[in-house]
């Protein structure tokens, strides 16, 4: 599991520890209700002289509440991979031995995840794309190279004394996201962290610290490093978070986006000098937020406009991009598969981009046959196509807006 996440989904129904909720400062705890399943695993790993902690997202979330329930905890141990392994021998239901060389061992009981971790620093060489792992000592220090101080939490097992060396309680009341050590060091360790932070704000809607910012300004290139497989599953999260507009616009203005995605800063286009055309990129920030959080939609909201550079063509009628939805299509497919997309997202994401023009011809009337043929080239994606069609209209213009709402809601009636 990627370090500090703590995904959503079915958990336990009151946590990995009891009450949830961010105490004053006068009141930090100095130690939290643990549930049997984890008191068990401590005592075993105490009997046998190892420490052993809960981190990351569970103590994050726990603190956060709002209904995120715990799926799958992230522990750090004392322990080398092979003494955890002989320790979940007789209590684990299934065991998962693929992160071992990167110090991480996996564990399934009663239908939860378990994901435990030798204490260890990550340093990233240079010029390579995984990780130099080198196993630690101490609690303290694993938690100081962790990637931001709202993860940098822990709770011992079996007892639950809490340890907070980094003032994460405090970050989590201010909403701050900022790092435990110099931003740099964090971003050294592991790039990835750069565009994490991003992934953060999105689905926190926390703000990063100045330092952060400035920090991911000079050292986007050193993204280049990381796989396209990681990068998409930090854009993944991404764009799936509440306030996805606010972690796009930071991969913008930082500079990452332009490592991986260079697309989409590239919308930022100079104003039509007639009509003064909407600004492009914060158009398509909107568009991504208007639409369900599903990712095939947002990515083909994300990706909707892409073409627009490409066919810009200044007129005395002002800016046109005759057929970018065209050229747009071809470049999100070519995008999508840099970033090792399958197969069915790729083309589902290339039909959407095509066509999300479609329907702005159907006001000059549309017959019987060409709203049937219109359902029968979108086939399942209809309802994510008149999703995106919804979400596209950002116009200023109320009556514009009134005029194509009104239109969708027709053409939507005629599909039935």
């Amino acid at each position: 599991m990627p370090e500090g996440e703590c995904p959503q989904g079915r958990g336990y129904p009151h946590g990995v520890m009891g009450d949830r909720r961010i105490p004053k400062e006068r009141a930090v705890p100095t130690t939290l209700e643990v549930e049997p399943v984890l008191r068990e695993l401590g005592g075993r790993f105490r009997a046998a002289g190892h420490e052993l902690y809960v981190v990351g997202g569970a103590v994050r979330d726990h603190f956060l509440g709002g209904g995120r329930a715990v799926r799958e905890v992230d522990l750090a141990t004392s322990a080398h991979p092979n003494e955890t392994t002989r320790l979940l021998r007789g209590w684990a239901d299934h065991r998962y031995m693929q992160g071992a060389p990167y110090g991480t061992v996996g564990a399934s009981k009663e239908g939860r995840r378990f994901e435990i971790t030798t204490f260890r620093e990550e340093v990233y060489p240079h010029d390579q794309r995984k990780p130099r792992v080198t196993f630690g000592k101490d609690i303290l220090i694993d938690l100081s190279r962790r990637d931001f101080t709202i993860n940098t939490m822990a709770v011992r097992l079996p007892e639950g004394e809490f340890l907070d060396p980094h003032g994460g309680l405090k970050a989590l009341a201010a909403k701050i996201l900022d790092t435990p050590l110099d931003p740099e060091v964090a971003f050294s360790d592991d790039p990835l962290r750069m565009l994490r932070a991003a992934r953060f704000v999105s689905t926190l809607g926390f703000t990063p610290a100045p330092r952060v910012v400035e920090a991911m300004s000079r050292m986007a290139d050193r993204l280049d490093i990381v796989s396209p497989e990681r990068i998409q599953d930090e854009l993944n999260r991404l764009l799936l978070g509440e306030h996805v507009a606010k972690g796009l616009d930071l991969i913008c203005q930082t500079g990452l986006a332009d490592r991986f995605l260079p697309e989409l800063p590239a919308l930022k286009l100079e104003q039509d000098p007639v009509h003064k055309h909407k600004d492009v990129l914060r158009h398509t920030f909107a568009v991504v937020e208007r639409c369900d959080p599903d990712l095939v939609l947002r990515l083909a909201a994300l990706l909707h406009d892409i073409g627009k550079p490409r066919t810009r063509r200044v007129t005395e009628e002002g800016v046109q991009f005759h057929h970018h939805e065209a050229e747009g299509a071809r470049m999100a497919e070519e995008r999508l598969r840099a970033l090792r997309y399958s197969n069915d997202v790729i083309h589902d994401v290339r039909k959407l981009v095509e066509m999300h023009l479609r329907f702005h011809t159907y006001g000059m009337g549309w017959t019987d046959g060409a709203v049937r043929r219109y359902v029968r080239d979108a086939g399942p994606l209809l309802d994510r196509l008149n999703q995106l069609t919804r979400a596209d209209c950002t116009t200023a213009n109320k009556f514009r807006a009134r005029q194509l709402e009104a239109a969708q809601d027709v053409l939507e009636q005629d599909e039935l």
